[in-house]
């Protein structure tokens, strides 16, 4: 049973429903997360603007996706892997084994490989990586500002997690559930 509301359009604020209004030209929906983020305006207009502004960064929506992935396992958030399972599928092209490994931050590309070891580091660690953490995810080829990303996008994550656990968002995509029950 779900903890907060998700928002039907006449029950939102004004603010709200205009951002509604948005995804649901942009998606053609508006999915329950995005619902429930609009009992607070301010809420769902900081995730929408870090979401946009992260998808026009150098990772790229694919490394974005991989990312949510293995962020979503670490914390356990069935309502994340549900969404990026489809997204990542459907909409990013990327293919259903690859989602999966990357939900053990695994990749056959050994620098994906070592972004999505990063990212699970920063969940791991707290967001406190030592030094030779960071100098390997810039020995793999990441520059400074794709590190940078890594972590914007863990935290872009680790919130929409965190916020789905709490909310526990009735699921409207096919269901993904975590293998564990996160990294702590």
């Amino acid at each position: 049973m779900t903890r907060l509301t998700a928002l039907k359009n006449d029950q939102a604020s004004s603010r709200s429903k205009e951002l509604f209004d948005g995804i649901q030209s942009k998606l053609g929906t508006v999915p329950n997360m995005m619902r429930t983020m609009g009992n607070s305006s301010a809420v769902l207009e900081g995730y929408l603007n870090l979401s946009e502004s992260l998808s026009k960064g150098a990772l790229g929506a694919k490394m974005g996706e991989l990312i949510a992935m293995t962020v979503a396992e670490a914390n356990a958030c069935d309502y994340c892997l549900s969404a990026h399972t489809y997204i990542g599928t459907k909409l990013a092209g990327i293919e259903g084994e690859v989602l999966d490994a990357s939900r053990n931050a695994q990749h056959s590309d050994p620098k994906i490989e070592a972004g999505l070891h990063f990212a699970k580091t920063l969940i791991e660690k707290q967001g406190k990586p030592s030094s030779e953490e960071v100098d390997a995810v810039l020995d793999a080829g990441y520059s400074e500002g794709e590190v940078g990303e890594i972590v914007a996008h863990v935290a872009l994550n680790v919130f929409t997690n965190y916020f789905n656990n709490t909310a526990n968002t009735d699921i409207d995509f096919p269901k993904v559930k975590a293998n564990g029950q996160g990294v702590l």
